[in-house]
């Protein structure tokens, strides 16, 4: 071994790569990773209007349960809009308490999703735009009031 080889090899500070600096990290309090969700329709009404849609809805389903009972004798109608109803009753139960108003809101929206799937089924099968399309809308427009007072009950 040479005395050149113990020493230790020191390279002069111009050859050395300067790093830009770089800012500091914000605060995870202020990231936001999902966008916040903003409801359909943006009045103080929208509760009310949820309401009276639920008493609608449901007696629009009891009766067009009926109807299809009275005509063609289906069990299955009349058993759909009772459950309808009901469901429709214990969404507007809920809503009349500030406390439970948005447990309201979920179950109509449930109940409205849970009925554009059966007539949008039926609507596919059938291919009858008569009653099957008409309560896909109506389901569909229930479920958009039903999401908007939800959001806005929610917050």
């Amino acid at each position: 071994m040479t005395a050149a080889s113990t020493l230790p090899l020191r390279l002069p500070a111009t050859t050395l790569p300067s790093f830009p600096r770089q800012p500091p990290c914000p605060p995870v309090a202020r990231l936001r990773l999902h966008p916040r969700r903003r409801p359909l329709l943006r009045c103080a009404a929208v509760s009310e209007l949820a309401q009276a849609a639920s008493v609608s809805y449901g007696v629009l389903l009891l009766g067009g349960g009926a109807f299809a009972y009275a005509r063609s004798g289906s069990k299955g109608s009349i058993y759909g809009g009772l459950a309808g109803s009901a469901l429709m009753g214990i969404a507007y139960y809920l809503m009349q308490s500030a406390e439970t108003k948005a447990a309201g809101d979920a179950v109509g929206f449930g109940s409205a999703f849970l009925f554009a799937c059966v007539f949008g089924i039926r609507l596919y099968n059938s291919r009858k735009l008569v009653p099957s399309g008409l309560l896909l809308v109506l389901s569909l427009g229930a479920l958009g009031v039903f999401y908007s007072a939800y959001l806005q009950d929610k917050v």
